[in-house]
């Protein structure tokens, strides 16, 4: 019998998913959408801010592709939800980078896309190579073949009434890169104390210092 070769992703399936959001687990989101219930795989980003609204409607934007089982001798259904048809296309953007399959980058996906974006951007090896997935050979890959390419996802949010765009997003990563190392140093994980730091200054983009921006940090967990 002959077997017909699945595409990777397929916009034409399911686009969008809007109903209940039952429940969050193990970057895996359950939505009920009438007497059916469907699993979403989500990027590991959205996860904690997922976990506060199990009960409500959320819509997910999604992309639908066919996962290899037994050497590929059969196929399981997947959707993955993004939270807007922006990071959606990022995703889309990432995965052609050789090596990175779909399920590698969901888990790569740690910070918000926008990060990840400015720090390919700003050749900042180090951030990417704090993702889980993410080695030094698979961090070059992602620069070379990504630089250039990332410029529309890239959020530019001013740290200060002047300079460029490139200078903001500059300041930005460097802001949340020096407070993510003190909070290290004072005993978070390195992973979390980027995430920690980065939502802290999406809450309020007014903190101009490292140490406005710990004590946020700090005030963000306590909340958590």
């Amino acid at each position: 019998m002959r077997r017909s070769l699945p595409s990777a992703t397929m916009h034409d399936m399911i686009s969008r998913i809007e109903g209940e959001l039952v429940s969050v687990e193990n970057s895996r989101a359950e939505v009920g959408i009438g007497a059916i219930t469907y699993e979403v795989l989500i990027p590991g980003t959205d996860g904690m801010r997922l976990s506060g609204m199990i009960g409500h409607t959320v819509v997910f934007h999604t992309l639908h592709y066919l996962e290899a089982q037994g050497q590929g001798s059969s196929f399981i259904p997947r959707i993955i939800g993004f939270s807007s048809p922006h990071e959606r296309a990022f995703f889309e953007l990432f995965t052609t980078v050789k090596g990175l399959g779909s399920k590698k980058a969901l888990r790569a996906l740690q910070l918000p896309f926008a990060d990840v974006a400015a720090a390919i951007a700003a050749r900042d090896h180090t951030l990417l190579i704090s993702l889980p997935e993410i080695g030094k050979r698979t961090a070059d890959t992602i620069i070379a073949e990504l630089h250039g390419k990332v410029d529309r996802f890239v959020e530019f949010k001013p740290l200060a009434e002047t300079g460029s765009d490139h200078a903001q997003a500059t300041g930005r990563l460097g802001l949340i890169r020096d407070a993510s190392a003190i909070l290290s140093q004072l005993g978070e994980p390195k992973l979390q104390a980027r995430q920690l730091a980065d939502r802290a200054l999406e809450a309020d983009s007014a903190i101009e210092s490292v140490d406005e921006l710990v004590a946020a940090a700090f005030r963000l967990k306590e909340l958590v």
